[in-house]
């Protein structure tokens, strides 16, 4: 079990080795009061025959007292807290007795200073000391700001399923104990599970109380509610077994994320299944399937990639145009209407629940006058497994094209975070074809939606004398709106069969197997880099899970060690201890890969095989997949020729792309960028430089070969009048 500190009858979201930073902060702090203290009670005079002056002399007296005990009770703290590595708790059981005592120190520090408190109300404008009371008051205001952070801390700290576990585990270990005995009682196992279920219920409510204290902006109807449970069921279902703290996920983070560089490391040096490079985390080897750019069809065919993703972009509204186009949000002037009004503006489209300058509409016109583009209807009404989406007509490509918006509310977060499986609606149903149940329930709503409003067969009327009503139907997202698009795709191929979908950086938990298998003929997902999100469902998450689990119990070194390596400032100290033995030693790497595809495969606790985990069905991302990958060349690379180099002057990334298969996205990278590569205008901007670098690239090689060729012909002038004179003479 992973420490998380228990006192007070609670759990805590903080561990027992976490106290170094805020007890050395403390520590600090009182150490410098403690001396100016001292050094005001030695060097000023303080005539004890005045009231005011002897109640000031007595208290400093009293606190100085105060700060030595925080002093050594601090010391304490921090030198207990620096023992062990994160699993040997043990080094720290006599913690709990310094926080108590920690505890009853502040308390008397709270009532001295409101002691003092009262003295300056009382005292400080007619006694006739001037440097003590400024001393003072200085030593007072700074101790009351130091009680509000460690309240605040405390506050931060305080785990509202804290009792509801202790319970849970207590009665855990009372029902392993009472099966191990040979004379089991079957009565009182029974009364045991019946608590223990009460106990698993009273968790589960402290998840559902955190969800609802958490978006508690967003009402209480019956459709948030059941997000809730579903949501808090999930949760509690997750971690209960789970001894987690937030930092001993960064520090598993930390330890994972130097694991798998090791790890792909020793799998270039050992060539396992070819591979020779990894690019963006993903093994290169003469397998893979780069895209053929300079195949004519393949590259109008990225374009038209490129083409969509303004329009998955646009459906974020004037919060992404804000955030792209900081310097030019004025230009969103012109566009805005007051109050919705549309008058000699010519522009007949339905929009929905915008605000009232309709400022989501404008950002959206804005971003898709990259081409000839007629928007129809644009909703902006967002709730639970309700997505704003637009529907537009698309002239230059002659599609009808639907963009839904992916994660921008509260609402949406909802959505995403209902991830359980659940059977897509189809006719004839087939029940081995799941999808992502919160974007199942969009989908579900945007369908309906088109179908009640007739908004699809409005668009192919738009304009008749432009052939609209022979335009086909396109489906694009970004996130959230990729899951939604891809599975409302799926429910509306049989109507409409030269459906095509565009799912950019689509969530990995989406679809299952066979689903995704069908979808391949329709539906192009595109990912970039290192993004988390297509990389994680419950089951990415479960392996993360135990990924993490098996990295924190390889480490050895104190917590506080492990997360200061990675720091920016402290980057340049030592590796830890787990890495170090690991590195450059494949045995060592081999029995790592062994121990984590056992704890991937296994439903039971690391450290308690009587705890089952959960583990769900797989799910995956939709279509096919075009991975946006980058290569960071060094300046000895000779793999590329003079026309790559003249083009990496500046030593930029090369972005490339390549066909991904769906099950390449079943493990979570941890890098720096895992949540940059996820955002719109990064993936529109990668996209870009794809076809930037290509373009370079053949500009650079042409340009070669026409200086060779020039070369050559001058080599070959020079000859033939060599060749001339010689005859001459």
């Amino acid at each position: 079990m992973m420490p998380g500190l228990v006192v007070f009858r609670r759990r805590w979201s903080v561990g027992s080795d976490d106290l170094v930073v805020p007890g050395a902060f403390l520590l600090t702090i009182h150490f410098i009061c403690f001396v100016i203290v001292s050094v005001s009670l030695v060097i000023f005079e303080y005539n004890t025959r005045i009231l005011s002056v002897k109640l000031l002399f007595y208290h400093l007296i009293g606190y100085l007292l105060i700060l030595f005990f925080s002093i050594c009770v601090e010391i304490g703290i921090c030198v207990i807290s620096m023992r062990g590595s994160i699993l040997d708790a043990e080094a720290r059981t006599s913690i709990n007795i310094w926080i108590y005592l920690k505890s009853l120190v502040i308390l008397f520090d709270i009532a001295w200073l409101i002691v003092g408190s009262v003295w300056l109300g009382h005292y400080y404008s007619t006694s006739p000391i001037d440097d003590p009371k400024k001393v003072y008051i200085a030593i007072i205001i700074c101790n009351w700001v130091l009680v509000v952070i460690t309240l605040i801390t405390i506050w931060c700290t305080f785990d509202a399923a804290g009792r509801s576990w202790v319970k849970m585990k207590k009665y855990q270990r009372s029902m392993r104990e009472t099966e191990s005995r040979f004379n089991y009682k079957r009565s009182n196992s029974m009364n045991r599970n019946w608590r223990q279920r009460k106990v698993m219920r009273a968790y589960q409510d402290s998840w559902d109380h955190r969800c609802r204290l958490l978006f508690c902006c967003m009402g209480s109807s019956e459709r948030n509610r059941n997000s809730f449970t579903d949501i808090a069921r999930l949760l509690s279902d997750f971690f209960r077994e789970l001894d987690v703290v937030p930092s001993d996920v960064v520090a598993g983070l930390v330890l994972l994320r130097k694991f798998q560089r090791l790890e792909r490391e020793a799998i270039v040096r050992q060539r396992k299944n070819g591979t020779y490079e990894f690019l963006s985390g993903v093994p290169i080897t003469e397998r893979t399937q780069f895209l053929a750019l300079n195949d004519a069809k393949n590259y109008d065919f990225f374009q038209t990639v490129i083409h969509y993703m303004y329009f998955a972009q646009g459906a974020y509204g004037w919060p992404m145009y804000v955030i792209i186009n900081r310097t030019k949000m004025w230009h969103l002037l012109p566009e805005l209407k007051c109050f919705g009004c549309f008058c000699g503006s010519g522009d007949d489209a339905e929009v929905i629940q915008d605000n009232c300058c309709l400022c989501n509409y404008a950002a959206l016109k804005k971003t898709l006058q990259m081409g000839d583009i007629d928007i129809v209807y644009a909703t902006y009404h967002v709730d639970v497994g309700e997505t704003p989406f637009f529907v537009a007509v698309d002239y230059t490509h002659r599609a009808i094209v639907i963009s839904i918006r992916g994660t921008l509310s509260m609402k949406d977060i909802l959505t995403d975070l209902n991830a359980e499986g659940e059977v897509l609606p189809l006719q004839p149903p087939r029940d081995d074809w799941l999808g992502h149940k919160g974007m199942v329930q969009a989908a579900i709503y945007i369908k309906n939606k088109l179908q009640e409003d007739n908004i699809i067969e409005k668009a192919l009327q738009r304009n008749p004398d432009r052939q609209t009503h022979s335009f086909d139907l396109v489906l694009v997202g970004h996130s959230l709106g990729a899951g939604t698009a891809a599975i409302l795709a799926i429910l509306l191929k049989p109507d409409y069969p030269t459906l095509q979908c565009f799912s950019y950086s689509p969530p990995g938990g989406l679809l299952s197997m066979p689903a995704v298998e069908y979808s391949k003929s329709f539906i192009t997902s595109v990912v970039l880099g290192k993004d988390v999100v297509p990389r994680i469902g419950l089951n990415q998450m479960e392996a993360l899970r135990a990924d993490l689990i098996n990295a924190i119990q390889r480490s050895v070194d104190p917590k506080w060690k492990t997360i200061s390596c990675s720091v920016i400032c402290c980057g340049c100290g030592p590796e830890p201890t787990s890495v170090v033995n690991m590195s450059g030693q494949d045995t060592h790497i081999n029995q790592y890969q062994e121990e984590r595809g056992t704890a991937r495969s296994t439903s039971a606790h690391p450290t308690d095989s009587s705890i089952a985990l959960t583990l769900h069905q797989p799910l995956y991302p939709p279509g096919r997949i075009i991975h946006i990958v980058r290569h960071h060349p060094k300046a000895e690379e000779q793999k590329y020729d003079s026309g790559w180099r003249n083009v990496l002057k500046n030593r930029e990334p090369v972005y490339q792309a390549i066909w991904a298969d769906s099950t390449d996205f079943d493990e979570v990278l941890i890098s720096p960028v895992m949540l940059q590569d996820h955002m719109p205008d990064k993936v529109l901007a990668a996209l870009k430089k794809v076809v930037s670098c290509r373009d370079r690239t053949v500009k650079a090689c042409t340009s070669r070969r026409r200086n060779d060729n020039t070369t050559v012909t001058t080599t070959t002038t020079t000859t033939t009048t060599q060749n001339t004179d010689t005859s001459s003479h």
